[in-house]
């Protein structure tokens, strides 16, 4: 039975760098299989990874929810069938809703012995309130439906900002462990025990609720019957299948969504592309270092091309070498890689004025 591990997080948490720890210091000797889902056209991350000598297949798709499904459960039974591996990791986009990823998980376990082993969100602390705020809708599924929920830069901030982050991921869910030790303190191996304790414990939760919808047949605390549950929770989360068992709700798209999910239980909420959009470029142009940082430099310090949440890429420059670019919500950092098949720019972020971006870069 191949295990899949979910590894959630919003854009620039953190997720690649914690995927490399986990293959350096839980995963040797394993075969391994990543999954990736990228918001928007251009892949990026596999770059980052390629060093790691794992098999990549990106899913570049726009609505998470609609066309992850179907891509998923193909791309699942190729994986399957050529690499016969031990554990998946899944690194969904940034901007996606792990409830959508866990749904696309379930719908395919049986038919491809499969089965779905931890849901891991990487929060960064820096920015956990202030992304909790503009972007909650998202940001809080990610949490809702983890099992265990990893901090990121907690050596970077005060304890009371650590701890602050911490009440309110407990507000939205009480039943996940949350990692708040630096990453360079503690091993993998230590993360990973947690993982697996929390998947146990779930699996026991379940066990319960299970016995107890046998023994009374319908969910008390919330007045109605879900069809394809056997439990419901008290806290109104970790519901495989329907996102607003919640005592909020999200809009409904109406008669008009053309996203193509009204098959879908959960469609009355929004999708990653209607909020957020992604601009990304393949291109073999050569660039100056001066016009990558001076893109960034704009992208962190005005609105003038929309609200830049995160910029990533690679790309070849004029004196031979290739810069690596990450900005993530007001920081950024450059550094040079070794060589890819061709250049890659990717921008996601709202109201984006994509006919200036280009002209930004120079391409």
């Amino acid at each position: 039975m191949t295990k899949i591990d979910i590894i959630s997080g919003f854009l620039g948490a953190g997720k690649t760098t914690f995927i490399k720890k986990m293959l350096e210091d839980v995963f040797q000797g394993e075969k391994i299989v990543l999954i990736e889902n990228e918001f928007g056209e251009i892949g990026i991350d596999g770059g980052f990874l390629k060093d790691s000598g794992i098999e990549i297949s990106e899913l570049n798709s726009g609505c998470i929810c609609c066309s992850l499904v179907g891509d998923f459960g193909k791309n699942l039974r190729e994986v399957m069938e050529r690499f016969h591996p031990d554990r998946i990791l899944i690194e969904p986009s940034g901007v996606g809703k792990l409830s959508d990823v866990m749904k696309s998980v379930q719908e395919v376990e049986q038919e491809n012995e499969v089965k779905l082993n931890g849901r891991i969100t990487v929060v960064n602390t820096a920015k956990a309130t202030k992304q909790m705020k503009a972007f909650g809708e998202f940001f809080n599924n990610q949490i809702e439906y983890a099992t265990v929920v990893v901090l990121s830069r907690t050596q970077n901030v005060k304890p009371e900002q650590t701890e602050l982050v911490v009440k309110a991921i407990r507000e939205k869910n009480p039943d996940a462990a949350v990692i708040t030790t630096p990453w360079d303190d503690i091993d993998g191996k230590q993360i990973y025990k947690v993982i697996e304790q929390q998947k146990s414990l779930e699996e026991e939760l379940m066990e319960e609720h299970k016995k107890h919808h046998e023994e009374h047949g319908h969910c008390h605390e919330h007045g109605h019957h879900h069809e394809e549950h056997e439990h419901c929770h008290e806290h109104g989360h970790h519901h495989e299948e329907h996102e607003h068992c919640h005592e909020h709700h999200h809009h409904d798209h109406g008669p008009d969504c053309t996203c193509g999910c009204h098959d879908h239980d959960h469609h009355h909420h929004h999708h990653a592309d209607e909020i957020f959009t992604s601009w990304g470029k393949e291109t073999p142009h050569v660039f100056t270092k001066e016009v990558i940082e001076h893109a960034m430099k704009v992208f962190c310090d005005t609105e003038d091309y929309g609200t830049i949440l995160r910029a990533k890429g690679m790309v070849p420059t004029e004196d031979g070498t290739w810069i690596y670019f990450d900005m993530v919500d007001g920081e950024y950092e450059l550094r040079t890689g070794e060589a890819d098949y061709t250049g890659r720019l990717c921008v996601i972020g709202t109201d984006i004025r994509e006919e200036k971006l280009a002209e930004l870069f120079g391409i």
